[in-house]
């Protein structure tokens, strides 16, 4: 299994992409700006999107994808989300306002866009892998998702601050190769992540410590121009864990 990180910055400027991540060649796990930087052929072999929650930044680029593939899908993809999720993108984008009802189009029986609900600890197998989703904490309602194939397992933590829920879900499992997880914000800003839903150092330090597996754990979701100081706030707060800082462009063979 490939991972490949399109992006994951909390925002944009130069080369920051916000979250996408593409799994093989089929699979996104959130559509941020990242995506708009595949080719029309890499575009085309997408078949699934997993999307964490509802946030633009994880979101914008869905409408793109589809308005830029309609005359070529030979089947819809399929966009997987809680229903809160799919309900936002349903009322708020794909409204015929913002943009195109798409899983609707070209007709309703034959869309280029289908929405599959799931709830948290639902499996979904896709050609030998299977994405759990897993409940987090954030503002609105959000997930991660783990990913497992026959080779081995990673996790992604989506936005979210202090909870249990995350990591008892991984801890059911008997491996876990490769963690990628927020830190928004600097410890300064510990009263805004709580407000907002998002990790710093301090919190996530506190919350990794829950984590009984041992695997290369990856920060992203960091604020522009504030990386290499909550890197280094993670680095002083994160004593159970080897981490490493993400960018774009990091791939993982797992």
């Amino acid at each position: 299994m490939k991972l490949k990180v399109l992006g994951c910055s909390g925002g944009v400027g130069g080369q920051l992409r916000t979250t996408t991540l593409l799994i093989d060649d089929d699979v996104l796990i959130d559509a941020g700006t990242g995506l708009g930087d595949l080719n029309l052929q890499s575009m085309a072999s997408i078949r699934h999107i997993f999307i964490t929650h509802s946030h633009l930044d994880h979101i914008t680029s869905i409408p793109f994808l589809v308005d830029t593939l309609f005359d070529t899908i030979k089947e819809p993809i399929i966009v997987h989300g809680l229903a809160a999720t799919i309900d936002a993108l349903k009322t708020h984008i794909f409204n015929n306002i913002i943009w195109p009802d798409f899983s609707r189009l070209p007709n309703s029986d034959s869309p280029v866009m289908k929405y599959q609900v799931m709830q948290p600890g639902e499996t979904v197998e896709l050609n030998n892998r299977k994405i759990e989703m897993i409940e987090v904490n954030h503002i609105v309602s959000g997930v991660g998702y783990r990913v497992e194939s026959a080779t081995g397992a990673f996790a992604f933590s989506g936005d979210t601050t202090t909870n249990d829920t995350f990591w008892a879900a991984l801890n059911e499992h008997s491996k876990l190769d490769l963690l990628i997880v927020e830190s928004a914000f600097a410890n300064k800003d510990i009263t805004l992540c709580h407000l907002s839903g998002h990790y710093c150092a301090e919190l996530l330090g506190s919350d990794l410590a829950k984590l009984e597996h041992k695997p290369e754990v990856y920060i992203s979701h960091n604020k522009p121009g504030a990386e290499g100081q909550i890197f280094a706030e993670c680095q002083k707060a994160i004593t159970t864990h080897s981490i490493h800082p993400l960018s774009t462009g990091h791939s993982f063979d797992i």
